[in-house]
């Protein structure tokens, strides 16, 4: 017995013959191997142990050596076709599931109060043509998968390896016209087809005509808040916009303004229209219709920075007689309360005034939102917490705690002048 390693030549004495005979291992597996020489029969079994294989040369018997050989090679193809089996089947599961979540998502409801927005809920016009457009879109590329996939399978089927063709290469096709014009022309139909309806689509929300009865808004991004301002009717407020519900028979329309006071921002509510960019030095516009009342949730949809994804918003659908009212009251100048006078000095002698505005004030800041009507608002921060005398008073402390990055500063107050201030911020009704 000799131990070697992959690649050495060998001379091993025949059984039964005199000659020598010089044989050169190609080692490819770890894997019990036997292989011989036509000339003589010579056997040589490797048998594998470590780093080196025990070899030994001897003269089969019989057709025993041909029978291992044979049974051998059986199993290992035994074992590669399970594994393509199972590899397959694993792909085609993965893909079944798939499709069934993407089933599951386009059918899924919006849970009552509108707490996860989606595109397939629409409640608004434009958000209405974009969903039908999503489906027919939807479909379009359902069928164009389908098609790939079966035909995928059936060459994978049909023209699988096989003992018939182990040696044989498969049939070559040049310069076949009728497969060039067939990969030139579905394509360009494919395209065609979907550029028209998606064309069609954004003429119709891009060019929509203003009706007299629409309510005009500037809607202006912040790092990381909204701004929004009416100015047909003195009204300005921020990160949650109020607008009517607008009737088919007589359609009241919001149309927004999209202006950017720092960079890059996206307004979009899913249920109520697509994404919009706000821009630094452009003006962008799109209108919304919303046919019933609520809560419409939306976001920053383009990365703006350390807390884009706090920078959130509310879009609140009102009644023609909730939307008046609301208008009426935030009209008015801010509430005096002579019970919280400290809490008012306190406000219009720090740094507060440099940043946000209270109506009938000296508090005249741009920076921040617009505070007048603060305690009418039912979340802060831009929607990152709800709008309560705890969060509020933890926002004024320490607003990382609630907003890590955020621009808004850290008063450091003492503890009662903290709650003074608490006090007369919730007089802003």
């Amino acid at each position: 017995m000799r131990r070697v390693t992959e690649g050495t030549p060998l001379r091993l004495q025949a059984t039964g013959s005199t000659r020598d005979k010089l044989v050169t291992w190609a080692w490819t597996n770890w894997s019990t191997r036997c292989i011989y020489t036509n000339e003589d029969r010579v056997a040589i079994e490797a048998q594998s142990c470590g780093f080196g294989c025990q070899l030994s040369a001897h003269k089969p018997s019989g057709s025993s050596f041909e029978r291992k050989g044979s049974q051998w090679a059986m199993v290992e193809k035994h074992k590669t076709e399970w594994r393509v089996i199972v590899v397959r089947a694993t792909g085609i599961l993965v893909l079944l599931g798939g499709i069934l979540l993407a089933a599951g998502l386009c059918d899924a409801t919006t849970p009552a109060d509108n707490s996860v927005p989606s595109i397939f809920d629409p409640r608004s016009t434009p958000a209405e043509s974009i969903y039908h457009l999503s489906r027919f879109v939807l479909a379009i590329t359902g069928l164009i998968f389908l098609a790939v996939f079966s035909l995928l399978s059936y060459a994978v089927v049909k023209f699988r390896n096989s003992d018939a063709n182990t040696n044989r290469e498969p049939a070559q096709v040049y310069g076949s016209t009728q497969i060039e014009l067939a990969w030139t022309i579905i394509p360009i139909v494919i395209v065609v087809v979907l550029f028209l309806p998606t064309a069609r689509v954004i003429h119709a929300i891009q060019d929509a005509r203003k009706p007299a009865t629409a309510v005009e808004v500037t809607a202006i991004g912040h790092q990381f808040w909204w701004e929004f301002r009416y100015p047909a009717l003195g009204v300005v407020t921020a990160n949650e916009l109020h607008v009517p519900v607008s009737d088919p028979a007589h359609p009241t329309p919001t149309f927004l303004n999209l202006l950017s006071a720092d960079t890059d921002h996206s307004f979009w509510v899913p249920q109520l229209a697509g994404k919009t960019d706000l821009i630094p030095n452009r003006v962008n516009g799109m209108w919304i219709d919303p046919q019933q009342t609520g809560v419409f949730l939306g976001q920053c949809a383009q990365y703006c920075g350390t807390q884009h994804a706090k920078m959130l918003l509310r879009v609140s659908v009102d009644s023609p007689e909730a939307f008046a009212a609301w208008i009426n009251l935030q009209k008015q100048s801010a509430n005096r309360d002579d019970k919280e006078v400290t809490g008012r000095l306190i406000f219009e002698t720090t740094a507060c005034v440099n940043c946000h505005a209270v109506g009938g004030t000296n508090a005249t800041g741009r920076f921040g939102p617009d505070l007048t009507h603060l305690m009418s608002r039912s979340t802060i921060a831009a929607g990152a917490a709800e709008n309560t005398s705890e969060n509020l008073r933890l926002w004024i402390q320490n607003p990382d705690a609630i907003k890590p990055g955020s621009l808004m500063p850290a008063m450091k107050l003492s503890d009662a002048d903290l709650n003074a201030l608490v006090r007369y911020l919730e007089t802003l009704r």
